[in-house]
């Protein structure tokens, strides 16, 4: 479905995004839960991989579903595809709470389940919304996704702490907290999805922003093409070279989102800091609400030093913080430290998700960067499974160790591979190279990346 110009305001878009963005960023919110999943004398007893793997599931199912949203789109429509995202996910929570007293329950109704219903709504906003701002796409990209970090923190603070902490105060036809807090929040998320897709239309075809003049009309004027398909772009090295930065740069941040409150309570009780449970909350909710700053502040950054430069600091930075996180932030002040060190993490994963849509905008067209940042994105179900894989086998493998130490492994894994990235993204050549990519293209592709990109 699009929409005329005149009788629109492009920025209903943002607005319906960051709804969308809310719901959706509960899959951020999985720490809250991991606490009481694997609490030996609790309802569930899980091992902390079990937990893991519900939550890579759902980052997994999540990535492997861009893809389909993003081919959907263009035959139903965004509003469509937006909606069935938060159906699934709603039902997928409310069926995860109704039945989910085991694990392997949990891992289909919100792993799987749950996983695809994020996968098929968040494409959309930036889909759309790179089509209504084609001048301001890391900005706007930002901002379509700035909710996702935000909404972590309204579903972390309503599990563990708001209204006395629905995990201790809810029930839902009598089932336990986790169960309950999983059906309130299955049909929060319908709502806020639903209406959040009723902004979803696209811009007609020829859509320019008042005013706007495209900085690619030199390379229309000698091919007449801009954008690339699917197929064209998995022919570019440049795409398997950000696919791999991306793997990089998000391995760091799912990490610690899996693991932040089981790693701060073993740091934290080591060092005698009392009250714990709430430490690791306020660390929790810092990570979310810089999550989603950093998607705004680094996509706005990118506009002005080139979305390459942006890509570079930000994956370095998140090395330096996760190499230095136990000998440096929380040695030198465990609590502060700690909640420090948990928000630069979230700042830069956030830029993820503004800088890498922006990034596929720039190199491979507008057009199909709901179809082409969803093959991108499966770099995001790869770093789902391997990081908190890697810090649920390190938990479970330190079970009873006196020094929590052990901790640093993962961290240091994770930290050079940021710095392995951000080195890869420095060598990325700035154009196709002969012959990978579509002949039609190419001298587009070198035009537009040459000046996009650097």
């Amino acid at each position: 479905m699009t929409v005329n110009r005149s009788t629109f305001n492009r920025w209903w878009v943002v607005a319906g995004a960051v709804l969308i963005q809310l719901a959706l960023g509960a899959i951020y919110a999985w720490s809250v839960f991991t606490g009481a999943l694997t609490d030996p004398q609790g309802a569930y007893g899980f091992s902390a991989s079990q937990t893991a793997w519900i939550f890579s599931a759902c980052l997994a199912t999540f990535a492997v579903m861009m893809i389909v949203a993003g081919r959907l789109q263009a035959r139903l429509g965004p509003a469509i595809v937006a909606l069935a995202g938060g159906v699934t996910l709603g039902l997928g929570y409310v069926l995860g709470g109704v039945f989910g007293a085991s694990f392997w329950a949990q891992f289909m109704f919100i792993g799987v389940m749950g996983g695809a219903g994020v996968g098929l709504a968040y494409i959309v906003p930036i889909a759309v919304g790179v089509r209504w701002f084609p001048d301001k796409k890391g900005l706007i990209t930002g901002l379509a996704v700035a909710g996702f970090g935000f909404g972590a923190v309204i579903w972390v603070k309503l599990a563990g702490s708001w209204f006395g902490g629905l995990l201790d105060t809810l029930s839902i036809f009598g089932l336990p907290g986790v169960q309950s807090v999983f059906v309130l929040y299955g049909l929060a998320f319908f709502v806020l999805v639903s209406v959040g897709s009723l902004t979803m239309v696209n811009p007609p075809d020829d859509y320019t922003p008042t005013g706007w003049t495209p900085p690619q009309r030199a390379a229309t004027a000698v091919s007449g093409r801009l954008d690339y398909t699917p197929r064209q772009m998995l022919r570019s090295p440049q795409f398997y070279m950000l696919w791999i930065v991306f793997v990089c740069s998000a391995l760091a941040g799912l990490m610690v989102i899996y693991c932040i409150k089981l790693f701060g309570t073993d740091i934290l009780r080591d060092r005698g800091v009392a009250g714990v449970g709430a430490i690791t909350g306020t660390a929790m909710a810092w990570y979310a609400v810089f999550n989603g700053l950093g998607r705004i502040l680094w996509g706005g950054l990118s506009d002005h030093l080139g979305r390459k430069t942006a890509i570079v600091l930000m994956t370095a930075c998140q090395g330096l913080v996760m190499l230095l996180i136990y000998h440096g932030f929380i040695h030198v002040g465990a609590v502060h430290g700690f909640i420090l060190a948990a928000a630069l993490i979230g700042f830069n994963f956030g830029g993820n998700f503004a800088l890498f849509p922006a990034a596929t905008a720039d190199l491979f067209g507008n057009k199909n960067v709901g179809a082409n940042y969803g093959w991108l994105f499966t770099a995001y179900g790869v770093a789902g499974i391997a990081g908190p894989l890697l810090a649920g086998a390190f938990k479970d493998a330190a079970a009873g160790a006196v020094d929590p130490g052990i901790w640093m492994i993962p961290f240091i894994i994770a930290g050079t591979a940021c710095l392995v990235g951000a080195v890869l993204m420095v060598l990325m050549p700035q154009a196709p190279a002969a012959g990978h990519a579509d002949p039609t293209a190419e001298t587009v592709g070198r035009a537009k990346m040459a000046a996009a990109v650097d």
